[in-house]
């Protein structure tokens, strides 16, 4: 296996965008994304809602009464991971989240890069919430792969250390992002060669054939790939669940230069000289669009 050149790479400060649910009953995850995790309402019309803080989309719930739920071997979507600022922020939206549901929580855990909290939404999606370590603190390993770790982090601790009056009251307001996204995925070398070897990433970690880390700009990871539950799963079929992927680029050029690349690998996309789409090789749809872009 080759090097990959810098131009083979995505630039920098590339990051996640808005991911996309297709969702049976549009009400009842509003309440869970609106009413319990605090995001805003941007956009509401015929099926179809835009959630995001501070008027910068993260999730696009999309209603599609005729898809059914796949079944939990099929590849897809294993967790969308949110982002937060601080861990007050953070202690906030869990325990706000924890109160109406707290039947979905899955569990916590110390990532040495991050603390993270695990929800189900109503649907079965995996939901991540998360605050970073600062990066000066992350380890490099002798192989250049960032450490990260499974580590017990206890909920209550957390939340008495971290949570304020003003959070334990409301949940708060402060900005969130999508800060990666985790698939489930059929084996790890066709995810490697579609996701480092064709779209650019790096590879920042991986846990033997079980599970890879990929990112730009030297983040701990902007997509993980698993096969826990899905190994040697096929295409996608329509269902319900991860309906749509976004990768923001900081300019056209760079969308336009990973189009060439794509070409140049004989993978089909569409491509409109602003905005590209692409399947990865399970048909999870990701779509690669200019940060901030409206």
């Amino acid at each position: 296996m080759t090097a990959q050149l810098p131009t083979d790479l995505l630039p920098d400060a590339t990051a996640m965008g808005a991911v996309t649910l297709a969702v049976a009953d549009l009400d009842r995850m509003l309440d869970f994304y609106h009413g319990a995790m605090g995001l805003e309402v941007l956009a509401q019309e015929r099926g179809t809602a835009i959630l995001g803080r501070r008027g910068v989309p993260v999730l696009v719930l999309d209603q599609d009464g005729a898809l059914a739920h796949a079944p939990a071997t099929a590849a897809g979507l294993y967790h969308t991971a949110f982002l937060f600022e601080s861990a007050a922020d953070l202690a906030s939206v869990v325990v706000s989240v924890a109160r109406r549901y707290a039947s979905r929580f899955q569990g916590s855990s110390d990532h040495l890069v991050s603390e993270a909290f695990y929800f189900a939404d109503p649907e079965g999606n995996g939901v991540e919430l998360y605050v970073d370590r600062p990066r000066d603190t992350w380890s490099i390993a002798n192989g250049g792969e960032i450490t990260m770790g499974t580590l017990p982090l206890d909920p209550n601790r957390y939340l008495q250390e971290h949570l304020t009056e003003a959070g334990s009251l409301a949940v708060t307001d402060a900005p969130a992002t999508v800060g990666h996204v985790h698939l489930k995925v059929g084996d790890i070398p066709t995810a490697r060669s579609f996701y480092v070897d064709t779209l650019g990433f790096a590879v920042t970690a991986t846990l033997r054939d079980q599970a890879l880390f990929v990112s730009a700009g030297g983040y701990h990871h902007h997509l993980g790939m698993n096969t826990w539950e899905s190994r040697g799963a096929g295409e996608r079929s329509p269902a319900l669940g991860l309906g749509e992927v976004t990768i923001e680029l900081p300019t056209v050029d760079a969308i336009g230069a990973l189009s060439e690349r794509l070409a140049s690998k004989g993978v089909a996309r569409e491509y409109d000289g602003r905005e590209l789409t692409v399947l990865d090789p399970w048909r999870n749809r990701v779509r690669v669009r200019v940060t901030g872009a409206e």
